[in-house]
C-alpha cells in the first residue's frame, strides 16, 4: 500500500516556484543571478495598509473569525465589484481565502469529478492543470497562437466543448502572456457560453488593475450579464496591492457554490489570517492613487523588456496589454548549440543554459502548456532588467 495518495501523485510541484528557489540557492551560493521567475511585484506594501494592519494588532483583532471572511471585508469586496465592475452582489455570495489560489482549489475541488472537463487557455497559470487533477477532472489545454497575441479566439473555445465540460478557466489579463482581452473579444467568447448552459466560467482577474496604454478591463458576467449566474468571479490584493506575502484572495458567484466552498475551507484552513483580512478592508477602500503611479513604472519596464528582447537573436516578444509578464518565443533558436557543445533542444533547455551561463533566471514556456518560449516576470528594478535583457543578447548570440 501506497503512502503517497493517488491524488497527489497526479499533481506536480508548481515549477515557478521551483525556478524561483533554484535562483535563491544560486545567489545564496555566491552567484551572480537575476531572477526574473517570481510573479511579485517589487514595490513596497503601501504604507495606509500596513498602519490598518497595525491597527488591528493593536485593537485586539488576532482571534478567529468567520471561515471564509471578516463582514467588513465582505463590504468592501461587494462595494468594489459595484464600483469598479458594475456587477451587484450579497455578503453571502462573498467567499475569502488565503490567497487566490486557495479561492480557485476550493472552488475546483467543491465542483470538479471524475470525469469533468475543465477547458484551459494555453499558455496557462502552471496550477490550473494540477489543481483539475488532483481533483479527478481532465484538464482541456486549447493552444492559443502568438500571431493572435495569445489570445483564446471563439471558434477554437466552441471546438473545444463537449457535454462533458464543467469549467472554462479564463484569466485576464493573463500570467504568463500579459495578454488582455478587449471587451469586443470577450463579448465574441461570452456569445459562445451563452449557448452552453452546462459550461460554468472561472474567471482570474487577479491582474485587473494591471493594464497600460488606456486599456479598458472587462470581466465575463460584466460583459454579458446572462453568465452571472453561473460565473465564479476570483480576485485579490496580491498584485496590484502589493500584498503577495499578505495572503488574501477573493470570490463571488452564486450562493450555493459560495457556500460549498465556505464548507470546504472550514475542514482545511478555516479563516485566512485575521490581520490580513483588516489590511485587505483598507487596501479597497483606502487611496488608489498609487496603482496609477505603479502602473506608470510597469509600463516603462514593460516597453524596455520588449524592445531589448526582440533586439536578440532568434527571440520574438509581443507587446502584451497587462499583468507583469513577457513570453517571447525562442523557436528561432532551438536546434542551435552553444559554445560549450549543448543543443537547445527544447524551451527547458534554453532556460537551463541561460541561467547557468548568464544567471538570468526565466520560466520555460513548456511549464505553461505551450513553447517553445519562456516568461519573464518584469516586476523588479529597472535596472536589473536592463542587465538582464543585456545578458539574454549575449546568451542569444553565442548560439550557432
Amino acid at each position: 500500500m501506497s503512502l503517497i495518495s493517488a491524488a497527489l501523485k497526479r499533481i506536480n510541484p508548481s515549477q515557478t516556484i521551483a525556478i524561483s528557489n533554484k535562483a535563491r540557492e544560486l545567489k545564496a551560493a555566491g552567484r551572480d543571478v537575476i531572477a526574473l521567475a517570481a510573479g511579485e511585484p517589487d514595490f513596497e506594501t503601501p504604507d495606509n495598509i500596513k498602519e490598518a494592519a497595525i491597527k488591528a494588532i493593536r485593537d485586539g483583532q488576532t482571534r478567529y473569525t468567520a471561515v471564509d471572511g471578516i463582514p467588513e471585508l465582505k463590504a468592501a469586496i461587494v462595494a468594489k465589484f459595484k464600483r469598479e465592475n458594475g456587477l451587484t452582489y450579497k455578503p453571502s455570495q462573498v467567499t475569502v481565502g488565503t490567497g487566490g489560489k486557495q479561492v480557485l482549489f476550493n472552488a475546483l475541488v467543491a465542483t470538479v469529478d471524475a470525469g469533468d472537463e475543465v477547458i484551459i487557455p494555453a499558455p496557462y497559470w502552471v496550477s490550473y492543470p494540477d489543481i483539475v487533477q488532483f481533483c479527478g477532472g481532465t484538464p482541456v489545454p486549447v493552444e492559443t497562437k502568438l500571431e493572435d497575441n495569445f489570445k483564446l479566439k471563439p471558434e477554437m473555445l466552441e471546438a473545444a466543448i463537449t457535454p462533458k465540460t464543467k469549467w472554462l478557466i479564463f484569466n485576464s489579463p493573463s500570467n504568463p502572456t500579459g495578454s488582455a482581452y478587449s471587451r469586443d473579444e470577450m463579448k465574441a467568447l461570452t456569445d459562445v457560453l451563452v449557448k452552453h448552459p452546462h459550461v460554468w466560467i472561472l474567471t482570474d482577474d487577479m491582474y485587473e488593475h494591471l493594464v497600460y496604454d488606456d486599456f479598458e478591463f472587462v470581466t465575463p458576467a460584466q460583459v454579458e450579464p446572462a453568465l452571472y449566474d453561473r460565473t465564479l468571479t476570483m480576485n485579490g490584493v496580491s498584485k496590484a496591492y502589493c500584498m503577495t506575502g499578505w495572503r488574501i484572495g477573493y470570490a463571488a458567484g452564486p450562493e450555493a457554490l459560495i457556500k460549498a466552498i465556505g464548507t470546504l475551507q472550514s475542514q482545511s484552513t478555516s479563516n485566512p489570517n485575521s490581520i490580513a483580512q483588516w489590511a485587505a478592508v483598507e487596501a479597497l477602500n483606502g487611496p488608489q492613487d498609487f496603482i496609477v503611479a505603479n502602473n506608470k513604472v510597469f509600463k516603462e519596464r514593460r516597453d524596455l523588456v520588449v524592445s531589448m528582447l526582440n533586439q536578440a537573436s532568434g527571440l520574438t516578444c509581443p507587446k502584451p496589454e497587462g499583468a507583469f509578464y513577457v513570453y517571447p518565443s525562442c523557436a528561432g533558436l532551438i536546434g542551435k548549440t552553444t559554445p560549450a557543445g549543448k543543443v537547445i533542444d527544447n524551451d527547458e533547455t534554453f532556460a537551463s543554459e541561460l541561467l547557468e551561463a548568464e544567471g538570468v533566471a526565466v520560466v520555460h514556456g513548456s511549464a505553461f502548456g505551450l513553447g517553445p518560449a519562456f516568461r519573464i516576470s518584469y516586476a523588479t528594478s529597472t535596472k536589473d532588467l536592463e542587465e538582464a535583457c543585456l545578458r539574454i543578447q549575449r546568451f542569444c548570440g553565442s548560439l550557432r
